[in-house]
């Protein structure tokens, strides 16, 4: 692979969104048909400055299995084609020891040059200035700016008017279904996805018709064990009625009681043991999809892997937006820089070349399921030819982020906190109303408290 090309050299030209009245996904639908295909590789910028010789980039991030496999080997493409740089990479373990390891880091003076953060993790870090900003001017000469990027994506990684983080893709909480099963029951539309499933009586219906199918279950969904996997599926309903939730500081939590009952009681409805179990762990949910036992499975994106290698027939697409508006609960890998008093230039202009090319490689980092955000790759021929990648582009679009605080984001106290009180809602034994109560005193605790950080 070429690795030396311009910026722009490798892109498709002026793909920056999709024409008027065109979905992303029909969009893409119709850039794959062209045949054409991107060579996104992860191409430094032809005309500019290297990085000085013998420069070690320095990079903490905390991807493992699949996903730091697939990074490694994009590393090992940017260095084979920048041989003055070496990256130098420090992987550690996921979640809060990964977090404090990282702020510890950036107080005592020893942070990396570059780390990779769930960005709604990021308003933890920012106001206690454990990070610095990205310069704006220099990635716009690699080709890198708030236009290549979804609005709210690029918003999010954006602290007090500055830039804080570079999100390299979003991982939002889809749609799996099987696609033989679907196509039994009825529900397989012509082009590809489950069709009927936009009300709540029609995704019930078709669950239902999975059901009989399958001889189990409409639906596999975990939960009894994964309070992240309860947060997911009821921020997507809740958003979809155009509700929001804020934290201010001090206190109280803002939320919409009604909506949020409302999302409750649609996930208890169906946990009837028809539709889906009403006592699945999150490994045994996995596990129903992909024995085929259950036609359809709501987690994120990234379990694509496992079912790829199983062989199930699967597809993939956008939680339906039965109350109204798509939503797309997620979070996103970013690449933040952890703040040092003394920044080398050198390493510096280095690691804003990396992340740039990092950013245009990123149709290998979908392998993994992940959803590229760098629009040039998002709205390439080579990204609309992945299957069923492609089928679930529009989330970009309908990203929905934890409410910044210094206690959400994945591996935080937030979706915890939710998971541990709602149990019993969901288990029918305390109403929507209790646990919501309960929920919210332990939120306001925490805001009435400042930031550690």
């Amino acid at each position: 692979m070429d690795l030396s090309g311009g910026h722009g050299s490798r892109l498709t030209p002026g793909a920056r969104g999709a024409p008027p009245g065109v979905s992303r996904r029909n969009f893409l639908l119709g850039a794959g048909a062209l045949g054409g295909t991107a060579a996104l590789g992860l191409a430094g910028c032809s005309g500019q400055a290297t990085a000085a010789s013998g420069t070690t980039i320095d990079f903490w991030h905390l991807l493992t299995g699949p996903d730091g496999a697939i990074l490694t080997g994009m590393l090992d493409e940017y260095m084979a084609d920048n041989p003055d740089v070496s990256v130098n990479q420090t992987v550690l373990a996921w979640g809060a020891p990964y977090y404090t390891k990282l702020s510890m880091a950036s107080v005592g003076g020893r942070a990396p040059d570059v780390a990779v953060m769930h960005v709604a993790r990021m308003p933890g870090y920012a106001p206690g200035g454990l990070m610095d900003s990205w310069d704006l001017d220099l990635l716009e000469e690699l080709g890198v700016g708030p236009d290549t990027f979804p609005e709210a994506v690029w918003q999010k990684g954006v602290y007090d008017g500055e830039v804080k983080a570079i999100s390299l893709d979003m991982h939002p909480f889809v749609l799996f279904y099987n696609t033989d099963i679907a196509e039994q029951a009825g529900a397989l539309g012509s082009d590809g996805l489950l069709e009927g499933i936009d009300t709540e009586e029609g995704f019930r219906d078709v669950a239902l018709r999975m059901a009989e199918v399958t001889g189990g279950h409409g639906l596999a969904w975990g939960f009894l064990d994964d309070n992240v996997n309860q947060w997911r599926m009821f921020n997507t309903w809740y958003s979809q009625m155009g509700a929001t939730i804020n934290l201010p500081e001090g206190g109280p939590m803002e939320i919409d009681t009604d909506a949020a009952v409302r999302s409750l009681e649609w996930i208890r409805s169906l946990l009837d043991d028809q539709v889906a179990s009403s006592s699945n762990l999150g490994s045994t949910a996995i596990a129903e999809f992909g024995t085929q036992r259950a036609g359809m499975y709501m987690g994120g994106v990234w379990e694509i892997a496992s079912y790829r290698d199983s062989g199930v027939p699967f597809g993939m697409q956008m939680v339906p937006p039965i109350f109204g508006r798509p939503a797309a609960y997620c979070d996103s890998h970013s690449f933040v820089l952890p703040h040092q008093s003394n920044p080398d230039p050198g390493r510096r202009r280095a690691v804003h070349e990396m992340v740039a090319a990092i950013l245009k490689a990123s149709v290998q980092w979908a392998d993994a399921g992940h959803l590229p955000v760098y629009l040039p790759v998002l709205e390439s021929p080579e990204y609309a030819a992945l299957d069923p990648q492609a089928n679930y582009a529009e989330a970009a679009d309908y990203a929905v982020y934890d409410p910044p605080a210094y206690f959400t984001g994945s591996g935080a106290d937030f979706s915890e906190f939710f998971g541990e009180e709602m149990l019993r809602v969901l288990t029918g034994a305390i109403p929507p109303e209790q646990g919501l109560e309960r929920f919210t005193n332990r939120i306001n605790q925490l805001l009435a408290k400042p930031s550690p950080l």
